[in-house]
């Protein structure tokens, strides 16, 4: 019997390439040879130096091949990704088959409806990868199938409250903010609701997600139209299963450093450090991170703080420099990057000020570690919703001011929470391990993301009899 091989294509940020690189090699570990398909851009960008057999790499042209920077049109990319896409990956499907390279399958992840279609047109079966939670599925569905209406009138109400079936109640500040009116990204709904479009013209179409059946039982069943299967979560094996020591950062390092953080985070005691990291993509006000900076003084705690080098514009580097920078030096350490996996498996760390994405939330949950949720936009505000009130894992920064801004007083306050001796905050640190317990669980030999897993390669296996 032939080996199947399969076509992983993600959208080319960071977000999205790490955990589908991680299901590759779940996938190849069950017997499966994966093709990795991403922007030429991103491809360039990724760690190789171990890359598993099994796995090989293909790039297609996004019209941006030296990457998409700040300030370029982001509906002009999002068009130019779909055309020339679209093109160069058929482009390639039908030069693997000449040369005698079958897909047994497409696998594609969020934004990418148009590979759906590539993957129609040469007649090769596909499948969703959801790598956001499966609570924000349902939500998106919802959205596009009788409550759209009822929330586009009330979404801007701050006591407007909604109740989807299967979902916690959700307030106005808990849904995605591609909800909102004024949102920039307006590409966005049309391109989900089109995914919607394209799994109802399949029978109870398989959903592959980035999360697993203890995490969010409901969620993954509240769509019976659809069948959302939890692989996840897919983080490397040193942090999760154990099964690969070696695999600790294969794909996720897009940018290079030192690991000096490490030799600082080992001289901290355990669970005493705070760990600040706001993502790949989040852009955060001078303002914004001065309070921040107050906030985390304030502590009197020792802190990693990443602040990535392209946080400003070139020529607002200089009046981007934080005032205090000197004291922050003295009481914590200040990074461009750092292997995040590694830092919250680390004992000495004891909290996260996260922006909440849902890579970052699946790597505090699996690390066991709480948070601080301070979400900024996108999928991030339902994450902070669950964080808070399902799974008590973290509070959520409230009392913005008149600006928008989280200040210093609040900050400590709910570090102190979080990291404090009050009983709230050791009900999160006890959370935050069972969770960690129940992630690992899942994906353990015979745990649900393992048999969803091995189920899935099983059923694609029977393509190539």
């Amino acid at each position: 019997m032939a080996k199947p091989h399969i076509l992983l294509v993600t959208f080319p940020a960071q977000g999205h390439i790490n955990p589908a690189l991680q299901f590759a090699k779940r996938l190849i570990t069950n017997g499966v040879s994966v093709t990795y398909a991403t922007s030429k851009f991103a491809v360039r960008r990724i760690n190789t130096t171990s890359v598993p057999d099994g796995l090989s790499f293909a790039a297609f042209s996004d019209g941006y091949d030296d990457g998409f920077k700040p300030g370029d049109d982001i509906h002009h990319y999002m068009a130019e990704l779909q055309r020339l896409g679209s093109e160069t990956l058929s482009e390639f499907i039908v030069n693997s088959v000449n040369e005698g390279k079958k897909f047994t399958c497409i696998v594609y992840s969020i934004l990418l409806t148009w590979v759906g279609k590539v993957a129609a047109a040469a007649e090769i079966p596909s499948i969703l990868l959801w790598n956001q939670s499966a609570t924000l599925f349902d939500i998106y569905y919802y959205y596009f199938n009788g409550y759209g209406d009822f929330i586009r009138k009330n979404v801007n109400d701050p006591s407007f409250l909604v109740k989807l079936p299967g979902l916690p109640e959700l307030a106005s500040h808990d849904l995605p903010s591609f909800f909102i009116p004024s949102n920039q990204y307006k590409f966005s709904l049309p391109s989900l609701e089109e995914q919607m479009e394209i799994l109802d013209e399949q029978t109870k179409p398989k959903v592959l997600v980035n999360t697993f059946d203890a995490l969010e039982p409901e969620a993954l069943k509240a769509i019976d139209k659809y069948n959302l299967v939890g692989i996840g979560p897919l983080i490397p094996s040193a942090f999760l299963d154990g099964k690969d020591p070696s695999d600790t950062s294969f794909g996720g390092d897009l940018f290079n450093s030192s690991k000096d953080y490490i030799e600082w985070l080992n001289s901290k005691a355990k669970s005493s450090v705070i760990y600040v990291s706001f993502g790949s993509i989040s852009v955060l006000s001078k303002p914004q991170m001065e309070e921040i900076a107050r906030g985390l003084l304030d502590s009197g705690r020792p802190f990693l703080w990443v602040i990535r080098e392209n946080q400003g514009k070139e020529k607002e580097k200089e009046e981007y420099k934080l005032s205090c920078k000197e004291e922050l030096e003295r009481q914590g350490k200040i990074v461009p990057w750092c292997s995040q996996v590694e830092v919250l498996s680390h004992s000495s760390v004891g909290c996260f000020v996260t922006h909440c994405g849902w890579n970052s939330t699946l790597e505090s949950l699996t690390s066991g570690v709480p948070l601080v949720a301070f979400p900024q936009w996108t999928d991030q505000l339902t994450n902070a919703k669950v964080i808070e009130d399902v799974w008590r894992t973290g509070v959520r920064v409230s009392n913005f001011n008149k600006e928008g801004i989280v200040e210093a007083l609040e900050i400590k306050r709910c570090l102190e929470l979080v990291m404090g001796g009050e009983e709230r905050g050791i009900e999160m640190r006890s959370n935050a391990k069972k969770w960690k317990e129940l992630a690992r669980e899942a994906a353990n030999e015979g745990g649900s993301s393992n048999k969803n897993i091995k189920n899935f390669v099983d059923e694609i296996a029977k393509h190539c009899q």
